[in-house]
C-alpha cells in the first residue's frame, strides 16, 4: 500500500511537471509570435492562467491570458509599456503550438498603456520631468471638465526645469488629464506648491510657463484597438486604460502601437 501511495504521488507530481512544462512552452510560442509579428526588440511577457493547462489546451479555451510588452514604439512619446488582460480566449491547440495567432476570438480585452516620466519628459521637452498623482481630483462629476462633455478622470502633478524669462527654473504644476476621442490632453491649470517646493514665477510669465506643460497624446496605441475609458497617475507613470467586449484580435496588432 505504501508503495502504491508513493507511486501515485510520483505520478501526480510528474503530471504537474508535464502540465507546467506544456504551459511554459505555449507561453514561449505566443511570446515569440508576438515579438516577430509586432517587430519588438525583446520577448513580451506572456502568462496563461488556468490549471490544469492541458485540459484548457484540449478544449481550446483559456480563462485568462496576460501580456506585457516593454519598449513598444509610440508616436510622439517614444517607448511605452503595453499591457493586456485577455479573458475567455479561444485558440485551438494546433494554432497555439504553431504560433498562428492571426484571428483569436476573445470575450473581453482590458488594455493599458504605461508611460513613464522619462518618456513623457521627451514629449514635453523637459528632461527632468517628474510625475505624481494630484492631491485633488479635478473632475466636476458632470461628465467633463466644466461640463464640456470631456471626462477628466484624474489630475496630475508635473515638476520640471523650464525657461522662465531669461533663466531656468524648477517649477511644479497641477494639470488635468482629459480623454477626448482618440486623444489624451494634458492641460496645466495652476502652479503647485507642495513640500520642498519654493519658486516664484513673474505674473507676466505665468501663461507661457503653464503652456510648457500642455500636451496631447494619441491614445490609439492601446492594444488590439481598445478605446480608452480611463486615465490615471500611478506612481511616476501615466496609465491609459480601455476595455473591449467580444472581439477578434490579431496579436500582430501590437505593431500598430
Amino acid at each position: 500500500m505504501r508503495k502504491l501511495i508513493i507511486g501515485l504521488v510520483c505520478l501526480v507530481g510528474l503530471a504537474v511537471v508535464v502540465d507546467f512544462g506544456a504551459a511554459a512552452y505555449a507561453e514561449y510560442r505566443v511570446s515569440r509570435a508576438i515579438r516577430e509579428g509586432a517587430g519588438l526588440n525583446s520577448d513580451p511577457e506572456v502568462t496563461i492562467h488556468g490549471f490544469p493547462f492541458l485540459s484548457h489546451a484540449l478544449n481550446g479555451k483559456y480563462d485568462s491570458v496576460e501580456l506585457s510588452a516593454r519598449g513598444v514604439r509610440a508616436d510622439l512619446i517614444g517607448q511605452t509599456t503595453i499591457e493586456a488582460t485577455l479573458t475567455g480566449v479561444s485558440v485551438p491547440m494546433s494554432d497555439l503550438i504553431d504560433g498562428n495567432l492571426n484571428m483569436v476570438p476573445v470575450d473581453r480585452v482590458d488594455g493599458r498603456i504605461r508611460i513613464d516620466a522619462t518618456e513623457l519628459g521627451q514629449a514635453f521637452n523637459i528632461p527632468d520631468l517628474q510625475v505624481s498623482a494630484s492631491p485633488a481630483d479635478k473632475s466636476d462629476g458632470t461628465g467633463g471638465s466644466g461640463g464640456t462633455g470631456l471626462w477628466t478622470h484624474d489630475g496630475i502633478v508635473l515638476t520640471g526645469t523650464v525657461p522662465v524669462g531669461l533663466e531656468q527654473m524648477k517649477v511644479s504644476v497641477e494639470a488635468e488629464m482629459i480623454l477626448e476621442k482618440e486623444q489624451l490632453r494634458i492641460v496645466a491649470t495652476e502652479f503647485y506648491f507642495g513640500p520642498g517646493l519654493n519658486f516664484s514665477v513673474p505674473e507676466l510669465d505665468v501663461p507661457a510657463v503653464l503652456a510648457l506643460f500642455n500636451q496631447s497624446i494619441d491614445t490609439r496605441s492601446l492594444p488590439f484597438g481598445v478605446l480608452p475609458t480611463k486615465v490615471s497617475a500611478v506612481g511616476s507613470q501615466i496609465v491609459i486604460e480601455g476595455t473591449g467586449e467580444n472581439v477578434t484580435i490579431n496579436f500582430d496588432d501590437l505593431q500598430n502601437s
